[in-house]
C-alpha cells in the first residue's frame, strides 16, 4: 500500500468535499496531523462547513503534489473531538491556525478527523489504485 501519510505531510493542502442536501461543496483545507487512520483537520463552528459535516459526516479529501503524481483521495466519515491535548497540538504545530483560535479551549475551534475507510491514488507510473482500510 502507498504511504498516504507521507504524501499528506509533503502536500498538506488539498480539497475537502462535503455534501449539503443534494449538492456537493468543495473547499480548500489543510491537513494538520495523523494518527494511524485518523487524519486531522480543523474548522470554526460558525462556518457552514461545520454544520454540513455534522449533518452528513461522509467526506473526501484530495491532495496532490505540483506534478499531480501521485494524487491522493482519502474517503471516510468525520468525527469531531474535544480533546484539549489534540487541539493544543494542532495549534502548536500550525502557527497560522494558532493566530486564528489562540487557545485550545476557544469554543469556536473545532478539531475533527476523517476516520479513513478508503484511500484512492493515481500516479502516472502505477495508474489508479484503491485501498480499503
Amino acid at each position: 500500500m502507498i504511504n498516504f501519510l507521507e504524501i499528506l505531510k509533503t502536500n498538506p493542502c488539498g480539497v475537502l468535499a462535503t455534501q449539503n442536501s443534494n449538492k456537493v461543496k468543495t473547499r480548500v483545507f489543510q491537513f494538520l496531523f495523523a494518527d494511524k487512520n485518523k487524519v486531522y483537520f480543523c474548522t470554526s463552528s460558525d462556518k457552514a462547513v461545520y454544520a454540513q459535516l455534522q449533518a452528513n459526516p461522509n467526506v473526501s479529501f484530495c491532495a496532490f503534489p505540483q506534478n499531480f503524481s501521485p494524487v491522493l483521495s482519502i474517503n471516510g466519515k468525520v468525527v469531531f473531538v474535544e480533546d484539549l491535548a489534540l487541539k493544543a497540538r494542532a495549534l502548536d504545530e500550525n502557527p497560522l491556525i494558532k493566530g486564528i483560535y489562540n487557545t485550545p479551549d476557544n469554543p469556536i475551534f473545532k478539531l475533527f478527523y476523517i476516520d479513513t475507510e478508503e484511500v484512492e491514488t493515481f500516479s502516472f507510473a502505477e495508474g489508479a489504485r484503491t485501498y480499503t482500510l
